[in-house]
């Protein structure tokens, strides 16, 4: 069994939503650097990072700190939230992170998708791409 730890990020802290509200987060973070940072120092192989602002707006919303986390630790860093199109997967990408996981756009346009597994082997996670 692995174990994942995750920061979901909202209006630049780390939070944890009551069942998927955003009107009832709890913050256990001002800082997603520091707390990624801290996961590492704990032994973590791999970190999951989940864009609340970009799941709301539908794009991603936080590069700048995605980009500093991916580029501060040396474990895959694996980011979700936000990717409904190919420019958004590509721009998250473009910051380090190790792969991108995907829900929406793969329900929605499952062929792009597979295209996409295809341009970015071993980078994209959905159930009928190949994993790590």
């Amino acid at each position: 069994m692995d174990v994942i730890p995750a920061i979901d990020i909202l209006e630049g802290r780390c939070v944890r939503l009551y069942q998927g509200d955003y009107d009832q987060s709890e913050v256990y973070g001002e800082d997603p650097l520091a707390i990624a940072q801290h996961w590492y120092s704990q032994g973590a192989k791999i970190l999951h990072v989940v864009d609340l602002d970009g799941a709301r707006a539908g794009k991603p919303q936080n590069l700048q700190i995605i980009e500093a986390i991916a580029r501060s630790i040396p474990i895959h860093v694996q980011v979700g939230g936000g990717l409904r199109d190919r420019n958004s997967i590509m721009a998250v990408l473009a910051t380090g992170v190790s792969r991108v996981i995907l829900g929406t756009i793969a329900v929605e346009q499952p062929q792009l998708v597979a295209d996409i597994c295809a341009e970015f082997p071993g980078q994209i996670w959905w159930h009928r791409c190949p994993r790590w």
